[in-house]
């Protein structure tokens, strides 16, 4: 995970960015599983390389009391954009600082 002070704040995706991203996630496999272990450290540390290396990634959540609550969670520790959560999935973007590969309509 990058040091806490290269972490810059995420604004919000309008609807239409998030119909995107969701239109192009749908051709993707989830890239992270959540396990009965949670949300661990290590977890995290996977998501985070994973979206460095993808920008755009799926993450499949196993029998999540809460997955809502997961997803904004994941979204937060990532510093992602939340895209939404499709039955147990969770879609999740993070834009590259340099060589950015996915064009988001109206995202800077």
């Amino acid at each position: 995970m990058p040091p806490e002070s290269t972490l810059q704040p995420i604004g919000t995706l309008t609807g239409r960015q998030r119909r995107h991203l969701r239109a192009l996630a749908h051709s993707i496999r989830a890239v992270v599983q959540v396990g009965e272990a949670g949300l661990s450290p290590a977890l995290i540390k996977a998501l985070d390389a994973a979206l460095r290396d993808h920008e755009l990634v799926k993450v499949r959540l196993h029998q999540p009391a809460d997955k809502k609550a997961a997803a904004r969670k994941l979204a937060d520790e990532t510093q992602a954009h939340l895209c939404g959560v499709v039955g147990h999935t969770v879609i999740l973007y993070r834009r590259r600082e340099d060589d950015p590969r996915i064009e988001v309509p109206g995202l800077d």
